[in-house]
């Protein structure tokens, strides 16, 4: 498959079952839709039922465009499935779920997170931390857990990627401090797991989107028009990254092209943390 992105080797998750959290919307859903283009079958994870069903949806019509289930532009096969993953438990049974509809666990996308900021750390209000830190980090972990868990039992093992941030370990922003930490910490948190358990066959990498074309990026009031002209005066790229060029990092990642990448953080931020 072939897209304005660069072109795409067909099929590379055919047979393989993908769970992609936070996949309703922006990155998630174009990741979900990306591994589904190249033959996977998708666990399609989030706290909402109804942006989760749509993402369900989009794959199922662009597997029915291409002519059926399991070929074509998507694999066709997709479970939405609601869950929390600042809880064990929920980030337990997404593994279950994902194994009782396809029998395996091959690749999972940490992508679940959140953004409470705008302001300075001393007036951070205390909820404002907590749910950040339970998500964007105690989400990670749990679902780390869980999945290493299942794939360590698999005789092929499994690829996790942890989607962090260029915030944090590569740069900073004001008003992102608290944020910032907690994806620092998902950086240090994947690069400890990903020496654990290599020798399971787990391999776990991370990928750092910067600005990317998703309602997160907007700055307070600001207009997609206005986040162009900004992005065009400011960012060295010239532009904030499409959501598919953080998919297309995603899937390299975990595909066998990679094999060789362990514990990687690859920053895609169009040179903004240079």
């Amino acid at each position: 498959m072939t897209t304005q992105y660069g072109a795409r080797t067909a099929g590379r998750f055919a047979g393989r079952t993908v769970l992609v959290t936070g996949a309703g919307s922006g990155i998630g859903r174009a990741v979900a839709l990306a591994f589904a283009a190249e033959g996977a079958r998708l666990v399609a994870a989030g706290r909402r039922r109804e942006p989760l069903d749509e993402t369900v949806a989009l794959i199922g019509k662009a597997s029915g465009e291409a002519g059926g289930e399991g070929g074509g532009a998507a694999g066709g096969e997709a479970l939405a499935v609601t869950a929390d993953v600042s809880r064990a438990a929920d980030a337990e049974a997404l593994v279950e779920a994902a194994v009782d509809r396809f029998g395996s666990l091959d690749v999972a996308v940490n992508n679940a997170g959140v953004f409470r900021g705008g302001t300075p750390l001393a007036e951070l209000p205390e909820e404002d931390w907590h749910t950040q830190l339970a998500v964007n980090l105690t989400g990670v972990h749990f679902a780390l857990q869980a999945q290493i868990r299942r794939m360590r039992t698999q005789p092929r093992g499994g690829a996790i990627v942890n989607v962090s941030s260029n915030f944090g370990a590569h740069t900073a922003s004001p008003g992102a401090a608290a944020y910032s930490a907690t994806k620092a910490a998902v950086t240090a948190l994947s690069r400890g797991a990903a020496l654990d358990h290599i020798r399971d066959g787990v391999r776990i990498n991370v990928v750092s989107p910067g600005a990317t074309a998703t309602r997160m990026s907007l700055r307070p009031g600001e207009s997609e028009a206005g986040r162009v002209a900004r992005a065009r005066d400011t960012l060295p790229l010239g532009r904030v990254c499409a959501t598919e060029e953080i998919a297309a990092a995603v899937l390299y990642l975990a595909s066998a092209d990679a094999a060789s990448l362990v514990g990687t953080d690859l920053v895609v931020d169009g040179g903004a943390s240079l």
